[in-house]
C-alpha cells in the first residue's frame, strides 16, 4: 500500500534570477502534524504563478520517493530533502507509469482525483540548481502529478493512500507527459486524452492544439522569395491594397483565410507583416494602412512591376473548418483577415450561420466596405456596423444585446484594447474561451511566468558593446541587432525587451516556439522534440546565419 511520507508547504517569495526577480513558491518544507487540504491549496501553501500552478485543477503536487532515489543516484540530489521538487506530498508508491488521469485516492480525511502531470517549469531547475531539470523530468518519465481535492480534510505524514476509483481512459501520467512533450506522439492516444473529463482543461487544450498542428501543412516555402507587384489599388485616403503574384505567372500556394504575409522591404529594409485580405486565388492581396515608414513606402512608393521579398503565408489565426456558427468581429484595419474569411465562406459550399460585426470611426474610414457588405449579403450574414462618430462605439454592453450564439467560433481582430474588451464580452455571453480567437498586428503580449514586472521599455538594442554575430531581426518589434558571443535567441530578446513567450526555457514545453521566417539556427542543448517545420525554439537556439523571427 502507498504511504504519505511528507507533507510540504511554502509561501511564495522573491528570488533573484539572471538579473531579474522571480516570485515563486517552489521552495517547500516538511510540516509536522496534520495539514488541511482545501479545494485550491493546502493550508500554509502558496504559488507565485497561479496561471500555471495551484487552483482547483492543480491544488496538490505529488512526487514519489522512488524518483528521489533515482535523482540521488543520477545527479547526487539529497534523497531525503522532502519538498525540494516543489511537491506538496512526497509519497512512497504511486509511480507515474501506473497512476492514471482520473484515478481517485483517499489520504487521511481527504479525497483527491488525479488531473494532469507536473507542468514543465524552469523553477524546479532553479530550486535544485539544475537548469535542465524540466527536460530531465520528461526524458526520464518522472514528472510527478497534480490532484484536485474532491473532499477537504486533514492529511499528515504516515497516512495510508487508498485508491477508491480508477480513471476512465487508462492514460497514465507517464504516457500523458510523453504524448505532450516527446517526439512522434501517437495521435490516436492524443484523441483519447482529449475525451478524458478528469484531465485538466489546460492539458485538454494542449492536446487539441497538437491535433490541429498535425493537420496543418508547413509553410509553402522557406525564407523569403521575390513576388511581383501585380496591382496597387487605393481603397481610401490612407489604405491601399497590393496584389502580389509569382514572377513566372504560376499560381501561388493557397493560404488559409486569416493568415498573414511577411515582407522584407528593399535594401535590407524593415521587415513587416500584413494580413491577407483575400485567399483562394492565384495571387495574394494585402491591404495596408499608412501609419509608419514601411507602410508609407508600400502605400506611396510601390508600383506595379516592383519586386518584394515575401515569406510564405503563416499564422494560427485562421478560419477553422466545421459547421458551427461563425462570429467575425473587426475594428479599423483589423477588417483585413476577417475579409479573407468572408471570401472563403462565400466560396465554400458549407451553409454556416455567419455574423459580421465591425467598428470604425466613420464610413469614410471603413476601407473595402462595399466588398465586405456584398460578401455578407451573399452569405445572408447578420451584419452590425458601429461608427463611433455617428452611431456610437461598439461596447461590451452593445455586443451583449445582439444575442450571439454561444456555440459559435469567434474571430476577433483590431487594436489590443478592442480585442481584450470583445474577448471578455464574448466569454460573458457564454462562448467557450477556447473558441475565441484573436490576432495582434504588433508584438504579442509577453508570457514570462513568475517574473516580477518591471517598467516597460520599447524594444531596443541591447546595452553594452554590440555583438559581432549574424543579424537577428525581430519582425513584429521592428528591430535588427547582431547576435552576441554567448546566450540564446531568447536571451537576446530579453536583453532587447522584445516580448517573448516561454515557460521551461529548455525547449521541452514548446511555449517558446516561434516562426522562423528566414535563416538557420543551431541548438544547445538539443530539444527533446524538434519544432514544427518553419519554427524554432528560441530558448535554446543560436543563429547560424542571419535570421528573421516573428517576434
Amino acid at each position: 500500500m502507498a504511504t504519505l511520507v511528507s507533507v510540504n508547504v511554502g509561501r511564495p517569495k522573491d528570488v533573484p534570477w539572471q538579473g531579474r526577480t522571480i516570485f515563486t513558491g517552489v521552495w517547500k518544507r516538511p510540516v509536522s502534524g496534520p495539514v488541511t487540504a482545501r479545494r485550491h491549496n493546502l493550508d500554509g501553501d502558496g504559488q507565485g504563478d497561479t496561471a500555471g500552478h495551484g487552483g482547483e485543477q492543480r491544488a496538490v503536487l505529488v512526487y514519489q520517493l522512488d524518483s528521489y532515489r533515482h535523482w540521488h543516484h543520477r545527479l547526487g540530489l539529497a534523497p531525503d530533502d522532502y519538498g525540494q521538487f516543489g511537491e506538496n506530498l512526497t509519497v512512497d508508491g504511486l509511480p507515474d507509469a501506473e497512476v492514471c488521469v482520473g484515478d481517485r485516492y483517499r489520504i487521511g480525511e481527504a479525497e483527491f482525483e488525479v488531473t494532469q502531470p507536473r507542468v514543465t517549469c524552469y523553477r524546479v531547475g532553479l530550486r535544485l540548481g539544475v537548469p535542465e531539470m524540466a527536460a530531465l523530468l520528461v526524458s526520464h518519465h518522472r514528472p510527478g502529478f497534480y490532484m484536485r481535492v474532491l473532499r477537504e480534510g486533514r492529511v499528515r505524514a504516515g497516512d495510508a493512500i487508498v485508491r477508491i476509483g480508477t480513471g476512465p481512459g487508462t492514460l497514465s501520467i507517464a504516457e500523458a507527459d510523453s504524448l505532450l512533450y516527446l517526439p512522434e506522439p501517437d495521435l490516436a492516444r492524443v484523441r483519447v486524452a482529449t475525451g478524458i473529463a478528469a484531465l485538466s482543461p489546460g492539458w485538454q487544450g494542449s492536446f487539441r492544439d497538437m491535433l490541429t498542428a498535425a493537420a496543418t501543412p508547413p509553410p509553402a516555402w522557406t525564407g523569403f522569395r521575390p513576388l511581383r507587384v501585380a496591382a496597387v489599388v487605393p481603397e481610401n485616403a490612407s489604405v491601399t491594397s497590393i496584389r502580389l503574384a509569382d514572377p513566372s505567372g504560376s499560381a501561388l500556394p493557397v493560404a488559409r483565410p486569416g493568415q498573414y504575409l511577411t515582407l522584407r522591404l528593399p535594401g535590407n529594409g524593415p521587415v513587416r507583416s500584413y494580413s491577407l485580405s483575400t485567399t483562394g486565388e492565384d495571387t495574394y492581396r494585402i491591404t495596408v494602412k499608412r501609419e509608419g515608414p514601411a507602410s508609407r513606402y508600400l502605400t506611396g512608393d510601390v508600383r506595379p512591376g516592383a519586386s518584394l521579398d515575401t515569406a510564405a503565408p503563416r499564422g494560427d489565426f485562421f478560419l477553422a473548418d466545421g459547421d458551427a456558427p461563425v462570429l467575425l468581429l473587426s475594428a479599423g484595419i483589423g477588417l483585413t483577415p476577417v475579409l479573407a474569411m468572408l471570401h472563403h465562406l462565400a466560396a465554400a459550399p458549407a451553409n454556416r450561420e455567419v455574423w459580421w460585426i465591425h467598428a470604425a470611426r466613420s464610413p469614410a474610414e471603413h476601407p473595402l466596405r462595399a466588398e465586405a457588405h456584398a460578401l455578407a449579403a451573399a452569405l445572408n450574414a447578420r451584419v452590425h456596423v458601429f461608427y463611433s462618430a455617428t452611431t456610437g462605439r461598439l461596447t461590451a454592453a452593445r455586443l451583449a444585446e445582439l444575442a450571439l450564439p454561444s456555440c459559435a467560433d469567434a474571430y476577433v481582430c483590431g487594436p489590443d484594447a478592442f480585442m481584450a474588451d470583445m474577448g471578455t464580452a464574448l466569454a460573458a455571453a457564454g462562448l467557450d474561451a477556447a473558441r475565441i480567437h484573436t490576432e495582434a498586428f504588433a508584438a504579442r503580449a509577453a508570457v514570462n511566468p513568475g517574473l516580477v514586472a518591471r517598467p516597460a521599455r520599447p524594444p531596443h538594442e541591447p546595452d553594452g558593446e554590440p555583438g559581432t554575430g549574424p543579424r537577428v531581426t525581430f519582425a513584429r518589434s521592428g528591430l535588427t541587432v547582431p547576435f552576441p558571443a554567448t546566450g540564446s535567441l531568447l536571451d537576446l530578446a530579453d536583453a532587447c525587451d522584445v516580448p517573448t513567450r516561454w515557460s521551461c526555457r529548455t525547449g521541452v514545453c514548446h511555449t517558446c516556439e516561434t516562426p522562423l521566417l528566414s535563416g538557420e539556427v543551431t541548438y544547445s542543448p538539443e530539444p527533446l522534440e524538434p519544432p514544427a517545420a518553419g519554427n524554432t525554439l528560441v530558448c535554446c537556439a543560436r543563429p547560424a546565419t542571419d535570421v528573421v523571427l516573428d517576434l
